[in-house]
Order: C-alpha cells, then sequence, then structure tokens
C-alpha cells in the first residue's frame, strides 16, 4: 500500500493506494504554525498501517535540485527539505509533488486526458495554475517550475494590477477568479464576487458580458503561446472558474482560433477527477516511484 496526502492551507485529506484502488481516510486540519503538529497529524494517518511508501500533493513548489519547499499558506513547512523530514518521521520513503503537477497527472492517467500523450492541465481558480505531462510524463523543471502559465510580465492589462509573485502583468493577477473580479471593478466600479459576475454574464447583462469579454482578450493570447510550444491535445481545467461550462466553451472557441493547429475538437474540456485530483494524482505518481 502507498499512503496518499493532499496537503492545504486548511486540510490534509489522506487516502491509502492498493492495486488501481484509492481508499479514503478522512481529513484533519492542517497545523500551518507548528511543525510538530504537521508531522504527527501525517503518522496519525500511517500509524498500524505497513505502506511501502508516502506520496503527497502539496500547495507549494519543491526545487528538484535542493528538496526544499516554498509553501506560503503552510509557515512552519516553508523552506525545508520537506520529504526528508516527513520520511524520517514516518520511517519510508516520501515522494512530494506540487499539487498543479499532481491535478495535471491525474487528467491524464484518469480524466479527460485519457488516451492523451501532451496534456496541459489547468487551474483557473482564485488564481492561475497548471501542470504539463509531455509522452506520458510529468514535467518537473528546474527550481520545480514547469507548466506555471501563471506568471511572467505578459499581459498589458489595462490597470496596474500587481500580482503576488512581485510583478505586473501577470496571468495570475488578471485571469482567476478574483482578477475577474478586479476587471469587473476597474472597468464598472462595481464590486462584485466572480460567481455572481458569471451569472449575470450567462444572462446578458451588458456590463458582465464586458467584463467577461475583456477576461477572454487577456487570457487568450498566453494560454495560445503556450499551446503551441508544448503541443498539447487537450486542456483539462479545474478550479472555481471551470464549474461554469459556458466559459470553458467561450474560452475554448478563442483558443482554437488563437493557436497554429486547426481543429475542430475541443481543447478545453471540464477536469473529470473530482473531487480529489490531488491524491489521484499522488497515487499515480507513488505507484511509478514505488512500484505497484
Amino acid at each position: 500500500m502507498i499512503l496518499c496526502f493532499d496537503i492545504g492551507g486548511s486540510r490534509i485529506k489522506a487516502a491509502l493506494a492498493e492495486g488501481d484502488g484509492l481508499t479514503p481516510l478522512g481529513d484533519c486540519p492542517t497545523p500551518v504554525a507548528d511543525f510538530a503538529a504537521f508531522l504527527a497529524a501525517l503518522a496519525g494517518f500511517a500509524e498500524n498501517r505497513a505502506v511501502r511508501g508516502v506520496a503527497i500533493s502539496i500547495a507549494g513548489v519543491i526545487a528538484p535540485e535542493t528538496g526544499r519547499i516554498k509553501v506560503a499558506n503552510i509557515p512552519c513547512a516553508d523552506g525545508r527539505v520537506l520529504s526528508d523530514a516527513i520520511s524520517d518521521a514516518l520511517k519510508v520513503p516520501v515522494l512530494l509533488l506540487n499539487d498543479a503537477d499532481c491535478f495535471a497527472l491525474a487528467e491524464q492517467r484518469q480524466g479527460a486526458g485519457r488516451g492523451h500523450r501532451n496534456v496541459f492541465g489547468v487551474i483557473l481558480g482564485t488564481g492561475v495554475g497548471g501542470g504539463l505531462v509531455m509522452d506520458g510524463r510529468l514535467v518537473q523543471g528546474a527550481g520545480g517550475y514547469a507548466g506555471e502559465w501563471g506568471h511572467g510580465p505578459v499581459l498589458a492589462a489595462p490597470w496596474d494590477l500587481p500580482c503576488g509573485c512581485g510583478q505586473k502583468g501577470c496571468v495570475d493577477a488578471v485571469c482567476g477568479a478574483r482578477g475577474m473580479e478586479k476587471l469587473h471593478q476597474g472597468l464598472h466600479g462595481v464590486s462584485a464576487p466572480s460567481t455572481v459576475i458569471l451569472a449575470d454574464w450567462q444572462k446578458g447583462q451588458a456590463e458582465a458580458v464586458r467584463t467577461v469579454a475583456l477576461w477572454l482578450d487577456l487570457i487568450t493570447p498566453p494560454l495560445a503561446l503556450v499551446m503551441n510550444v508544448v503541443g498539447a491535445s487537450v486542456v483539462p481545467v479545474g478550479g472555481g472558474l471551470s464549474n461554469v461550462p459556458a466559459l470553458l466553451t467561450a474560452l475554448d472557441q478563442r483558443l482554437r482560433a488563437a493557436i497554429l493547429r486547426p481543429t475542430d475538437v475541443p481543447l478545453i474540456v471540464a477536469a473529470q477527477c473530482r473531487p480529489e485530483p490531488g491524491l489521484i494524482g499522488a497515487a499515480e505518481a507513488g505507484r511509478e516511484a514505488f512500484g505497484q
């Protein structure tokens, strides 16, 4: 058996992978400030279980050169060689992966990307993220950064919208749910959640229509560039914005008109590995790392 975790800033979810199956073990709060409590929470799920390895999806970036993690929402783990610390505590090998990477791997193996060689998994949630599977294998770049199309000064947005990474012009700052809300505020001087904006857009409300049109204008070019570079044949989309099928359809139409490869087949599709893509992706990576 492989013990799998999906670790976020609020909850730790656990499951056991055995053969092709995945058995949920429940969840618990994430101890974000106390590292001893953090390790104890993981050990609690491992107690009295004979596992040959631990595979973890976590909302952080792991540098493959050093093993150190950058994880802003779990301060007690930030900057540590976390896999070694967990391995020492649980006495088994540990594989640690970024959550967007796990999402992309889950979709390529068990979700909307099944049968596709190159899959670009996109997260459109509070912000924008991604993971990349090429030739059926997860791509992990220098510093732990690959598939991170949400960052880089690529957009000429109508307002200076700084990104959490410290730059301006990032897709993450403008095209996630919070970004859409900022666009709406900038255009109309009205504060509204993205759920309301999108509901109004589907009703044809003029202000929302203008906001979503601008959002599509901004997100399409960088996404088209990524598609031309990596040659993905499908883009499974997760995150809160993916819950609006009409938005995915609109983005798909714009994307297919902007890329080099002509295709009548939709590229933007809703992710299928719900609700636990982190656990599914961790299990898939764990099976490869530790054996079936």
